[in-house]
C-alpha cells in the first residue's frame, strides 16, 4: 500500500482530522456558584477572558469554560441561573477547512462576533442553540494564549484527579430523532454507531456513537416510553469523564463534597458513577477508561 493510499484512508474515515475535545462551556448567569461545583470536581481556575465575563477552568487536559457574556446573538445561549452546556470545542487538523467541510454537508454557520485582539473561532450550531466550534491551535500555541489572560500565582495546569479525561457527551433527543442525530454527526464528523454489545459505564442507554480518532464518544438518549414528548428540549445535558480508577476517583471527589446518586437502579460501582445534579441539573458521569 502507498503512502496516498493510506493518506486517502485516514481521510475518510476521519474527514475532519478530530483529535479530543479542547474545552467544553457553560453558560450562567451565577459563575461563581457553577465554579464552586467545578472546584469539587478537581478544576482550578486558570485565567479569564480578556475582555468578557469568562473563566477558564482547568483539570489535566480538560478545559471547561464558565461564560457568564451575553452576545446578543441571534440563536445564542442567554446566560441563565441554570447553567447549560452551551459549547464544544472540537480539536481538528485544520479549522478553517473542518468548517467548510462541515456547512458542505449541511451544518449551518454561527455569526462571529470578534472584538479587537481576538480569535475568530469557526463555529456551527449543533443540538438546541448550542456550537460546535474547531480549534487547531492545540500544542505550542492555544487560543488561550491569546484570548485569556493567565490568573497570577496559579498553576496553568493543575494535575487530574484519578487520571480524569474527557471521556464524552451525553446530549438528550427527541422520540424518534436518534437516526436523525446519528446520521448528523456520521455525515459531519465520521463518527459511528457503537455495537449494543459495546457499553460504558452505568447509565447504558440510547445509542452510542464514537468518534473517528477513537477519543470521545458521543451518547444520544431519547425519552424513556410513556413520558411526553421532549422535542423541544433537546440538549447537551452532561459531560462524560473518563477514569481508569472510578472507585478511587468517587472517594477523592467525595472527599472534596461532591455527592454521588445511590439508588436501586444507579450506584457508584467499578464501571461508573453518576454525581448528584447541583444548581438545577449540572451532573457529571464518570466511566471507566483506562485511555487519559
Amino acid at each position: 500500500m502507498s503512502p496516498s493510499d493510506r493518506e486517502a484512508i485516514s481521510t475518510a474515515t476521519n474527514p475532519l482530522g478530530l483529535d479530543g475535545i479542547e474545552f467544553v462551556e457553560y453558560s450562567t448567569s451565577k459563575p461563581q456558584a457553577l465554579g464552586q461545583v467545578l472546584e469539587m470536581m478537581g478544576f482550578r481556575p486558570v485565567a479569564r477572558h480578556r475582555s468578557r465575563e469568562v473563566l477558564l477552568y482547568r483539570q489535566g487536559g480538560m478545559n471547561v469554560i464558565v461564560n457568564a457574556h451575553d452576545s446578543g446573538l441571534p440563536r445564542s445561549v442567554r446566560p441563565s441561573e441554570t447553567p447549560v452546556i452551551a459549547a464544544i470545542a472540537l480539536r481538528v487538523r485544520d479549522a478553517a477547512a473542518a468548517y467548510k467541510h462541515v456547512l458542505a454537508r449541511g451544518a449551518w454557520a454561527v455569526p462571529t462576533n470578534v472584538e479587537v485582539m481576538e480569535l475568530n473561532i469557526p463555529a456551527i450550531h449543533g443540538v438546541g442553540t448550542s456550537r460546535i466550534y474547531f480549534v487547531d491551535r492545540t500544542r505550542d500555541f492555544s487560543i488561550y494564549d491569546v484570548d485569556f489572560i493567565p490568573i497570577p500565582t496559579v498553576d496553568l495546569k493543575p494535575p487530574a484527579l484519578h487520571g480524569m479525561h474527557f471521556f464524552g457527551l451525553v446530549q438528550y433527543i427527541g422520540v424518534e430523532r436518534t437516526e436523525d442525530w446519528t446520521e448528523f454527526y456520521a455525515e459531519l464528523f465520521g463518527f459511528k454507531p457503537l455495537s449494543d454489545a459495546e457499553r460504558f459505564g452505568v447509565l447504558p442507554k440510547g445509542r452510542v456513537l464514537k468518534s473517528p480518532c477513537e477519543g470521545f464518544f458521543w451518547q444520544l438518549i431519547e425519552p424513556e416510553p410513556g413520558l411526553l414528548d421532549l422535542e423541544g428540549d433537546e440538549l447537551l445535558q452532561r459531560i462524560g469523564i473518563g477514569t481508569p480508577d472510578v472507585l478511587g476517583a468517587v472517594a477523592a471527589l467525595r472527599a472534596r463534597g461532591v455527592g454521588f446518586v445511590e439508588s436501586q437502579g444507579v450506584h457508584s460501582d467499578a464501571r461508573g458513577a453518576l454525581t448528584q445534579g447541583y444548581l438545577g441539573g449540572v451532573m457529571f458521569e464518570l466511566v471507566h477508561n483506562d485511555r487519559a
